[in-house]
């Protein structure tokens, strides 16, 4: 079962895994740095209750991750993506 309050960052999202941007959103401190960029990643499409699926990482330490939101892919750097918050979906199918 899918608990509704199983938040993680999206950067800890498996590769291939779906996850919905959390109600919180984004993980962000009082910073105006960190205020910024919770802005751009919202202006990109980073909102409440938008499915996001982690399509590619890089080698070595799995950044870039590569993330498709709606019809776009972006690519984050590892500081961006711990910024969002998703509750990962979870599928009666597995893949191998």
């Amino acid at each position: 079962m899918n608990n509704p309050l199983e938040l993680i960052s999206l950067f800890d999202l498996p590769r291939g895994h779906e996850g919905t941007v959390s109600s919180g959103g984004l993980a962000a401190s009082d910073e105006g740095s960190d205020r910024e960029l919770a802005l751009r990643l919202f202006e990109i499409g980073f909102v409440d209750g938008e499915r996001v699926r982690v399509v590619a990482r890089g080698f070595p330490g799995g950044e870039p991750i590569a993330v498709r939101v709606g019809g776009t892919i972006f690519a984050l750097r590892r500081f961006e993506a711990e910024r969002v918050l998703v509750a990962p979906l979870r599928n009666e199918r597995t893949k191998s």
